[in-house]
């Protein structure tokens, strides 16, 4: 039982570091954020995206709305995945946190899983 419980809270804590840094990067204006953002076409949406991430973050650390922050990070790493493909960069670091993600969610959502896959409770 505590086994599980540590391992609920490590993969918890693995997403919302992941997501945090990111959209505290964004936000602070760091160059390595400004840099990507020049690369997959500007600037002016980036503070947009790390309030976007911040606020995953804050759904993702309450098992009440962590399903909704599971599908909103879904959604939105499938959108850097996507701008990533066809700025011709690397699509690996969203698509590997969006495997954690989906991962973590299938462990603290069990639920989630049993719908997903359509088996009885």
């Amino acid at each position: 039982m505590k086994t599980n419980k540590i391992l609920y809270w490590v993969l918890t804590a693995i997403v919302a570091l992941l997501l945090a840094a990111s959209g505290v990067t964004k936000l602070s204006g760091g160059a390595q954020a400004i840099e990507m953002a020049k690369a997959l076409g500007g600037t002016q949406n980036i503070i947009i995206l790390g309030i976007t991430e911040l606020v995953i973050v804050a759904l993702w650390l309450f098992r009440r709305t962590g399903i909704v922050a599971t599908l909103l990070a879904v959604a939105y790493l499938g959108g850097a995945m996507a701008a990533h493909f066809i700025n011709n960069q690397a699509v690996w670091t969203p698509a590997i946190i969006q495997v954690i993600v989906w991962l973590a969610a299938a462990y603290r959502f069990p639920e989630l899983t049993k719908r997903l896959f359509n088996q009885q409770a």
